[in-house]
């Protein structure tokens, strides 16, 4: 049996600075509380074309955009279940549909050695991006350290922080261990709303009070402008200066 989830909702990051993270964790009590995971490294595996299109045109800010990436939330080995997911935005909102499905057997499907595992709605929408995008293969890996909490009010609100934001391009596999480079400052930290309804009007205080904007940052995009891009960059460099 597979196991599939679908989320429809709106999400909202912020950067925050440390001071303004323990006055978040001051504001939060009494309205939500840290999930049974407590702090857990999530470990992400994005997939894309051999010239990057697919984060390319994401960084361009279209209308609609989406991505795939394999998602693990705690060290595995390659006959763990890890998440397929395939995650989509139009006009703000964003959409996740996602497949559990053995490590192996995702690595192998996505880069076209094997059918599809199951037969279902999500699978097949994954599969059709996989044929319209040719040529998929694991680009990046990144990681990072979360905490998630949830509301207690009765709303329909999560909260996640997110530290440790590394990235690589080499050991492409979710199997080998946590390492690579940077992508924000240590000091720093994102914090992602993902909501289905309004923001609580205490957490919309909180952003006011300490003028605290709203970001467009994309871990995948940020990693590929400040790294991958660049590398590319100095190696057209450097062709040139030995073609010279």
């Amino acid at each position: 049996m597979s196991y599939t989830d679908v989320f429809k909702r709106y999400e909202y990051k912020y950067m925050l600075t440390r001071d303004q993270k323990e006055k978040l964790m001051e504001t939060l009590e009494g309205h939500m509380k840290l999930d049974e995971y407590g702090r857990t490294t999530i470990r992400n595996i994005y997939y894309d074309t051999s010239d990057y299109s697919i984060i390319r045109r994401s960084l361009e800010k279209p209308v609609y955009k989406e991505k795939l990436r394999v998602r693990a939330y705690s060290k595995i080995n390659e006959y763990d279940k890890v998440y397929v997911e395939l995650k989509k935005k139009y006009n703000g909102i964003v959409y996740k549909r996602r497949i559990a499905v053995k490590e192996y057997l995702a690595q192998l499907w996505l880069t076209g050695k094997a059918q599809e595992p199951y037969i279902c709605q999500i699978a097949d929408e994954i599969e059709y991006f996989r044929r319209i995008h040719k040529g998929l293969k694991p680009s990046c890996f990144l990681s990072y350290e979360r905490e998630s909490f949830f509301s207690t009010d009765g709303n329909n609100v999560r909260l996640t922080l997110d530290e440790n934001i590394l990235g690589r391009t080499c050991d492409l596999s979710l199997t080998k261990g946590i390492l690579g480079e940077r992508i924000i400052p240590s000091d720093y930290t994102l914090m992602e709303l993902k909501v289905s309804e309004p923001i609580p009007l205490y957490l919309v205080d909180f952003l006011s009070q300490n003028n605290i904007q709203k970001s467009s940052f994309s871990k995948y995009g940020t990693y590929y402008q400040e790294y991958i891009r660049h590398k590319a960059d100095v190696s057209n460099i450097t062709g040139g200066i030995l073609y010279a």
